[in-house]
Formats: structure tokens, C-alpha cells, sequence
């Protein structure tokens, strides 16, 4: 089996790729364990500089891997608290890694791939890229609620309210959940340029700044925000709604992509 997360050293700058694409990189338990683990290495090596988060395949990250959720099952209370809990606290150390982290984005990049993308100091993105979160519509909340950090709470409320799951790279360019937009084939060599546009700064000197810029973050009480959201997150969850329990009933029988095709056939009135 390949691994699931590749680690390549330019330099100071350390590029990790997802690498489950024909998962479209969906984070199962292997993923974010090997996400988090790396980011903590890169955190303690000081030889990098930059970390870049990428993926391989057509796709930077198409959410959690629904197809594991469905095979889960109904599960209670306490589990549900301990897996977003969980989840929830390795995006907020991705988000204060003391090193600077970009994720460099193609394509598809939703709900949980979102918040991966969101707890990253900065985002190149593709022009074909996409971002939202697909989880409302099918009766499930988000995990790491980072979006109204990044890109105010009405636009949050618009977005999470709808359930959208194509915000083009535009959009999000102009609301701030983005830094910059680029043509595909240029992706790779524009998010290197940035980081090496970062690296030729001293270290310790960057290290302090974003400690300090997340100052600003912590008076606003984010992590007590965070954990707020997990509470919500598991009433959802352990609510059980006819539509979750639909989507992981045809997940369990006629696969994911069906259950895609259903979800979106009652929004798009389309099999999108």
C-alpha cells in the first residue's frame, strides 16, 4: 500500500501531499493521523521553514471520508463528542503550528477539506477550484467551525446556511478565504514561490509574528468558540435526521456515489 501522506524537503520548506486520490484525499482516520503527526515534526525541525500542505490526484480534498462515516453507523453520544473533539483539536494545532502553513489547492476542496484548507496561515488556490460546505445538505454539521474566523460571521452565515458547495475561486478569493487565485498549471510553482518568499525572512521573526496575529484570535476567544461548536456538532450528529440517515443508507447499499446523486438531485434538481 502507498503512503498516504508524502513528505519531500525544498530547501526549508517541507511539502506534504495528501495522497489517497482515488479518495479524492477524503480524510480517514490514517490521513489526519498522518497530518497531524507531520505538522508536529515540521513544528519541532528547524531546518523548515515553510510548510506546504498539497495533494495528489485532480482534487486537494473532497471532506471526511463519508464511505467510513456510513460503515460507522449510528453511533452515541460520547463518541460522537470524543471523534469531533478529536478532529476538532487537530485542526486548531494545524492552525497554531508555529511554522507558517499554506495549502495549496486544486479543484475540489469541501467540508472537512475546507477546514483543512482554513486552518492554513494561507491558500494558493487553481482557478477551477471550488470550496463549501456539503455536509448541511445532507444533515450533517461541520467539524472545525474556522470559516467565520476567516471571512466574517454574515458571510459565514450565508454559506453555512445554504449548505453551497461551489464557491468558485473568485468568490472566495473576494471574501477573504483565500489569498490567491492562479491558473492550474501554474499551482505548484506559485505556492513555492510564495514559500520561499516567506523562507528568505528570518525564522524566529515569522514564528513571532503569526504567534502574535493569533494573539488577536485568542482575546476573541476562538478555542472556546471551537469547542462550542463541537457540542453543537454532536446534538446534530446524534440527532439522527431522516436525511443523514438516508444518505448513509444508500452510502451502505449502493455507494457513495449515489448518495451524492440523491443529496444533489434535491438541491440542483441534477445528479451533479
Amino acid at each position: 500500500m502507498s503512503e498516504v501522506l508524502l513528505t519531500e524537503n525544498i530547501g526549508p520548506i517541507r511539502r506534504l501531499t495528501m495522497n489517497r486520490p482515488d479518495k479524492l484525499n477524503s480524510l480517514n482516520a490514517e490521513l489526519l493521523d498522518a497530518i497531524s503527526s507531520a505538522f508536529e515534526e515540521a513544528a519541532e525541525d528547524d531546518s523548515v521553514s515553510v510548510i506546504i500542505l498539497a495533494a495528489a490526484g485532480r482534487a486537494f480534498c473532497a471532506g471526511y471520508d463519508l464511505e467510513e462515516d456510513a460503515e460507522a453507523g449510528e453511533l452515541d453520544e460520547a463518541h460522537w463528542r470524543e471523534e469531533l473533539q478529536g478532529s476538532t483539536d487537530r485542526m486548531f494545532k494545524m492552525l497554531y503550528n508555529t511554522k507558517p502553513t499554506i495549502a495549496q489547492v486544486q479543484s475540489y476542496c469541501l467540508a472537512g477539506g475546507t477546514d483543512l484548507m482554513l486552518a492554513c496561515d494561507l491558500a494558493v488556490v487553481s482557478d477551477d477550484s471550488k470550496f463549501g460546505y456539503v455536509d448541511i445538505r445532507f444533515g450533517s454539521g461541520v467539524v472545525a467551525m474556522l470559516l467565520p474566523w476567516v471571512v466574517g460571521i454574515r458571510k459565514s452565515k450565508e454559506l453555512l446556511f445554504t449548505g453551497e458547495d461551489r464557491i468558485p475561486a473568485d468568490e472566495a478569493l473576494r471574501i477573504g478565504m483565500v489569498n490567491r487565485v492562479v491558473p492550474a498549471d501554474q499551482l505548484a510553482d506559485a505556492t513555492m514561490a510564495l514559500a520561499e518568499e516567506i523562507a528568505k525572512n528570518e525564522p524566529y521573526v515569522i514564528q513571532q509574528t503569526k504567534r502574535a496575529v493569533h494573539a488577536v484570535w485568542d482575546q476573541q476567544g476562538i478555542k472556546p468558540a471551537l469547542d462550542a461548536n463541537v457540542e453543537a456538532d454532536v446534538a446534530i450528529e446524534t440527532a439522527n435526521l431522516p436525511a443523514r440517515d438516508e444518505f448513509r443508507k444508500i452510502t451502505s447499499e449502493q455507494g457513495l456515489k449515489a448518495a451524492i446523486a440523491w443529496r444533489d438531485a434535491r438541491f440542483r434538481g441534477d445528479n451533479a
